[in-house]
């Protein structure tokens, strides 16, 4: 028997032999434990819940520091990291390790998207950045805040200073002027009394779910979030699945240009609601769902006001409807990413199939919705399907919601027939601005690129713009004059791209970065950049990747001379 070599394979064990007192890793602290369980209150513990939570915290404490997150972690049961990565994901959660300083008391965002850019906002930024202390002020920049008919806008704290200057400002930061203002709108006293819920409550009690869903289909309503599918058939294939079914409501407008939903919510949001609440009737939808941007804290405020009212009127059950905040990421506008922020998670588009009708929240069947759809839902249903067929111009039939931002004299949201074309939308924004002469426009929002002004006979509506290379997708119409370059539009949209990528593809993550970086040069390569372009819209999991290469390909296409 060979003897036992007592250096090797023997464990021996070190230290005073004394049990650890506390598990490993960073101790939970007692102060912010009871912080963070006064804050939560008696809401459930749910994971769905944690992005509601982590905005919970940073609205009272102004940021998200280690101790907190650890103490969010033993209250719900989860590990750091899972709650640290979901923090990270979010532009709007400052997560604050140990040995750093928190961000000061208050924060300027400033906008920077295409239409805040044609009206000064490099300059706004660059003088605030100059002109306030660091070390009370943080000025960064943002994108699109929805506010592009009153640019330049930024947000102080929650306050949103539409036309901003520095004297706006400073003014507002004397007075302490940080929360949002609720403008005049209708209410649920005001609805109810011009009839508002009446055909809702007339189909709940007699009504035929196919029969309605007839009325959408005849009457032409396709998404106008972007994808144009047409509504009525999404009731069809969501009723078709057995079980619990949801209804999620896309309130995430990001597309920069694009503010139309806004428009609507903070002016009739019940003709929303009740449009919402048919749909929810058609599909059975146990739950409705609302997602909805943080961008927009005063419709927040009034959607909140307005669904107590509807649930103090017995017209839903309390809980029925769940309103959700974002956190500042444009991915989440796309569906399954929406789903998956609803789920408290990071915003990261689905591989499809499944789609979310028959996988969506919960892995239940869900219809999925944008806002301005539910508000035609609720006017077809009281007028008939002739609320938008009856409409006709340039072959086209309906109407659309045209967010109309740029050189024109008075930017707005514009409901004008579908088959106008973008000389029939300047006319209704009063023309273009003195000195300007029109030049080329954004269709539908920078996913949509750029197009020249001798295209200016085209009908803006859904299918007429494919043959060119692009859509109509938000009907968010950006329009540029004689004084603006095609080439530093499309820089513009594409560093958007690079910032709102969600990372998790590399031919849209990798190939936003790189555009950006090539597109900097004075003279552009274009087969390298074409080359590029492919890859992203061939291998991209979702439309952020696939289509960020339009402005790229539009501007190469059409302008040429400034590349």
């Amino acid at each position: 028997m060979v003897p036992l070599d007592e250096s090797k394979g023997v464990w021996k064990k070190k230290g005073t032999g004394k049990s650890r007192r506390t598990p490993k890793g960073r101790q939970v602290d007692d102060a912010a434990l009871a912080e963070v369980q006064t804050l939560l209150g008696e809401m459930p513990r749910r994971r769905d819940l944690l992005v509601e939570f982590l905005h919970l915290i940073q609205d009272a404490y102004g940021h998200l520091s280690a101790a907190h997150i650890r103490a969010l972690a033993e209250e719900m049961r989860l590990g750091q990291a899972e709650i640290y990565e979901v923090a990270t994901f979010y532009a709007h959660f400052d997560v604050v390790a140990e040995d750093e300083a928190p961000p000061p008391a208050l924060t300027i965002r400033v906008c920077d998207s295409l239409s805040c850019e044609l009206a000064g906002a490099e300059q706004l930024h660059k003088a605030l950045k100059d002109g306030m202390d660091p070390s009370e002020v943080r000025v960064l920049r943002a994108p699109c805040m929805g506010r592009c008919d009153t640019a330049p806008t930024l947000e102080l704290g929650h306050n949103h200073i539409d036309h901003a200057t520095v004297e706006k400002v400073q003014t507002a930061i004397a007075a302490g002027d940080t929360h949002a203002r609720i403008p005049d709108y209708e209410d649920f006293a005001a609805y109810q009394a011009e009839d508002g819920y009446a055909t809702l409550t007339k189909l709940r009690e007699t009504g035929d779910w196919e029969e309605m869903q007839e009325r959408v289909l005849a009457s032409g309503l396709r998404g106008l979030g972007g994808a144009g599918f047409p509504t009525g058939k999404k009731w069809g294939f969501v009723r078709a699945n057995e079980g619990t079914r949801y209804l999620a409501v896309n309130g995430d407008e990001g597309e920069p240009g694009t503010f139309k939903d806004r428009y609507y919510l903070e002016r009739r949001p019940h003709l929303f609601l009740e449009g919402m609440l048919i749909a929810a009737w058609a599909v059975e939808a146990e739950t409705c769902f609302i997602y909805l941007r943080d961008e927009y804290p005063a419709v927040r405020l009034i959607l909140t006001r307005e669904i107590a009212a509807l649930e103090a009127a017995g017209l839903v059950p309390e809980g029925y409807i769940d309103l959700r905040r974002g956190a500042g990421a444009y991915i989440c506008g796309e569906e399954s990413a929406m789903i998956e922020s609803i789920e408290g998670k990071r915003g990261l588009p689905r591989h499809r199939p499944p789609f979310v009708a028959q996988v969506g929240i919960f892995n239940r069947p869900t219809l999925v919705h944008n806002v301005e759809t539910l508000y035609w839902v609720a006017r077809i249903a009281r007028e008939g399907p002739e609320a938008m067929s009856s409409v006709e111009h340039n072959g086209r039939k309906g109407l659309r919601s045209y967010s109309v931002s740029g050189r024109v004299k008075t930017p707005g949201v514009y409901e004008l027939p579908a088959g106008s074309t973008i000389l029939d939308i300047i006319d209704a924004a009063g023309g273009m601005m003195d000195g300007h002469s029109f030049k080329a426009f954004q269709p539908g929002g920078p996913s949509s690129g750029l197009l020249p002004a001798s295209m200016s006979d085209v009908p803006l509506d859904f299918d007429t713009l494919q043959p060119l290379g692009t859509f109509i997708g938000s009907a968010a119409v950006v329009v540029l004059s004689d004084h603006d370059s095609a080439k530093d539009a499309a820089l513009n949209m594409l560093r958007f791209f690079e910032d709102e990528s969600c990372g998790q593809c590399t031919p849209c993550r990798t190939g936003c970065e790189k555009a950006v970086k090539l597109m900097q040069a004075d003279s552009w390569d274009q087969p390298l950049l074409e080359d590029l372009c492919q890859v992203m819209s061939d291998a991209s999991i979702c439309g952020l990747g696939q289509a960020a290469p339009n402005p790229i390909r539009l501007v190469m296409k059409h302008f040429g001379e400034e590349i």
